[in-house]
């Protein structure tokens, strides 16, 4: 992490990708708004990444701040990683975001993950796409 941000305009930006970019905290991040996961039911709706990655950048989240683990003592004891205060300030930027994303794969013709909640939010972007010149259907 950067000591002092000094990169001009961008660098609210470049403070924040900081934080959560690279290929793995901003899915974290946004698979963790909807309440608490374990490690492996994470790792999974992750796509399998090797476990000391996930690990890594779990523990990198959670030393920003963003990202809580609560141990369950039981037997086995459980882990579940949920998301800080701080961790939820930044739904609106991760769903902006992931519309985003999702626009871009359905423009491109991409492979959509085939959650229900991937595709209702498809259609409800579809629908409010605005029509360009020359495109069809």
């Amino acid at each position: 992490m950067h000591e002092r941000y000094d990169c001009g305009p961008g660098c609210p930006v470049a403070a924040c990708l900081d934080v959560i970019g690279g290929k793995w905290r901003g899915s974290v991040l946004f698979l963790l708004l909807d309440g608490p996961v374990r490690f492996n039911p994470l790792r999974r709706l992750l796509g399998e990444p090797p476990a000391r990655v996930l690990s890594d950048q779990l523990k990198a989240l959670e030393a920003a701040g963003l990202v809580d683990r609560r141990v369950v003592v039981g037997t086995p004891p459980e882990v579940h990683y949920g998301l800080t205060p701080k961790g939820k300030a930044l739904e609106t930027a991760l769903r902006a975001l992931a519309d985003w994303g999702l626009t871009r794969m359905m423009e491109e013709g991409a492979a959509l993950p085939n959650d229900r909640a991937t595709r209702q939010r498809a259609a409800e972007l579809a629908l409010a796409a605005p029509v360009r010149p020359g495109k069809t259907g």
